[in-house]
């Protein structure tokens, strides 16, 4: 199996290539760089679904057009959305601080947004991740993968997902990015989750 997976994110392609592994999908991963896609995508969608449908349509225009087949094309589209601020910061989780913004101001600016949210129940949060593969003729697979938790008062170790120093999965008591791998792989896999659902699908049709 050949996936060409729709993002130039090294790291990305790096916890994408272990899902599969631990999937046991064995697949030649190919990035945006490596089949030459250097086309800017608009995502406009007002959901996870329709973006990351958006990306993989784009893709499979492109390689259509440069007659690059035999592949199947997976694009995602990820957030944390926040109950207490109504699903923000939702489809706009990149940019909810600005373009670019470094990583301690999108969490202030989370926190700042929910200095009146007090209990627990009131933190609720949701990091979730829709997986769209299109199938080399075309049929579209979309999947959504969901990881529950709640948003810490104050940030922890900073790196790692831009909000994981202020997501604290549901079962555990301290922040993703202080968490071990084994730790971090038990709580945190809504990419792993909508994976799984996408590979049911891909091996009902002996893909």
């Amino acid at each position: 199996m050949k996936i060409i997976y729709g993002t130039g994110n090294k790291d990305k392609v790096v916890a994408f290539r272990k899902i599969l592994k631990n999937l046991h999908i064995d697949a030649e991963v190919e990035t945006l760089k490596d089949i030459g896609f250097d086309r800017e995508i608009i995502e406009d969608g007002k959901t996870f679904e329709e973006n990351s449908q958006i990306k993989a349509k784009a893709i499979k225009e492109y390689c259509n057009e440069k007659d690059i087949h035999g592949r199947i094309i997976i694009t995602d589209d990820a957030g944390l959305c926040i109950d207490y601020l109504n699903g923000d910061p939702g489809v706009h989780t990149a940019r909810y601080a600005g373009d670019h913004a470094p990583q301690i101001d999108s969490i202030n600016k989370v926190l700042e947004n929910m200095k009146d949210a007090k209990g627990d129940e009131e933190r609720k949060c949701t990091f979730v991740c829709v997986l769209t593969a299109i199938l080399d003729d075309g049929e579209m697979i979309v999947k959504r993968g969901e990881c529950f938790g709640r948003i810490a008062k104050e940030a922890g170790k900073l790196g790692g997902l831009t909000y994981s120093p202020i997501f604290i999965p549901e079962g555990f008591e301290k922040p993703m990015s202080e968490m071990d791998e084994e730790e971090y792989a038990e709580s945190h896999n809504h990419r792993e989750k909508a994976m799984r659902m996408i590979a049911k699908e891909l091996k009902k049709r002996n893909l």
